[in-house]
């Protein structure tokens, strides 16, 4: 078996390589030769934490990823998000590798968004808000960093102090970035001046208004994922011209905001536009006009971990990174 910790994966592989091996999986997908069982959350509400065991399979591979989220973890020195994850090679039953899933989860999240952006944010987009700037926040600006011009960065994080240790970390991981970081006070104003606004946030209530969005943002919620978590008003659910999710049945069970809207009469899941394999594949169509406000929301879902354990799999067996193991 193969063992590959973080820092050889992120030495190996790139937000490049995860929006390509996500998008070939989107394309699987919707031609149905993906199989997700409906993951399973285990809650410790004493410690606000829980733990998600996430399994998927195509025809030559499957995945489990576990991931545990302890939010007072760094309190104790230790890390909110941890995960482990198992690659299996479906044609032997051979366990083929046992790798870290921390990065990995942040950055197919932050090719997700990619991905969605690039076909719901305008094409000019230059101005990017970022409500959150804890773990998963870096690999959704690497992600929009990929896919549009971004000139201008505003960070709001509840601790000021956080946003600038974030600012500073980013611009060392995108030193060839030529843009400007602005730090606010503020998440209205942040969102105010953006084109395309993220929020990567555990919040239960909304973390801006939907009066500071201007016509034509793009906004990509994908910190809650849970039903009692939000991060986005009802306004800004009812507002959004265009709705596009990760999978329909992930957002009828663990999008908070889209069931707390539903929930209050406003809205229905039936104004879900797509599932953002049907943009990749051309059976929904993206931004239809400038002034357009669109929206998306993620959950996650365990046949993204398999796209980037098969991808990882595959480069780090042609690099021979990772250390070979006998169980």
């Amino acid at each position: 078996m193969l063992i590959l910790s973080e820092k050889e994966i992120q030495r190996l592989y790139t937000m490049e390589d995860a929006i390509s091996d996500v998008k070939e999986m989107l394309h699987q997908k919707q031609s149905e030769n993906v199989n997700t069982p409906e993951r399973t959350v285990l809650s410790f509400p004493h410690d606000d934490a829980s733990i998600l065991y996430m399994p998927s399979a195509e025809e030559r591979a499957a995945a489990v990823k576990v991931v545990s989220i302890f939010p007072h973890n760094p309190a104790l020195g230790k890390p909110t998000t941890q995960g482990v994850m198992i690659f299996t090679d479906t044609k032997t039953g051979e366990h083929r590798m046992l790798c870290s899933a921390t990065y990995l989860t942040r950055l197919r999240t932050g090719a997700l968004s990619a991905i969605a952006a690039d076909y719901l944010a305008k094409r000019e987009a230059s101005r990017l808000a970022v409500i959150g700037t804890g773990a998963m926040a870096r690999e959704q600006v690497a992600g929009m960093l990929a896919v549009r011009e971004i000139e201008h960065i505003f960070l709001y994080n509840r601790t000021r102090s956080k946003a600038e240790h974030f600012a500073l970390d980013m611009q060392r991981m995108n030193s060839c970035w030529n843009g400007k970081v602005h730090i606010v006070d503020d998440a209205n104003e942040a969102v105010r001046q953006a084109d395309i606004v993220v929020c990567s946030t555990r919040s239960e209530q909304p973390v801006f208004s939907s009066r500071a969005l201007q016509p034509g943002t793009h906004v990509s919620a994908i910190g809650s994922y849970l039903p009692h978590m939000r991060e986005l008003d009802v306004e800004t659910i009812v507002m959004a011209d265009r709705i596009v999710v990760d999978t329909v049945e992930g957002a009828k069970h663990e999008a908070g905001e889209l069931i707390q809207a539903a929930e209050s009469g406003k809205w229905s899941f039936s104004r879900i536009d797509a599932e953002i394999g049907e943009l990749v594949t051309g059976e929904k169509a993206g931004r239809q006009h400038e002034q357009e406000i669109t929206l998306f929301k993620s959950v996650g879902a365990a046949f993204y971990d398999l796209a980037v354990a098969m991808g990882v799999y595959q480069k780090a067996t042609e690099l021979g990174a990772g250390q070979e193991i006998e169980l």
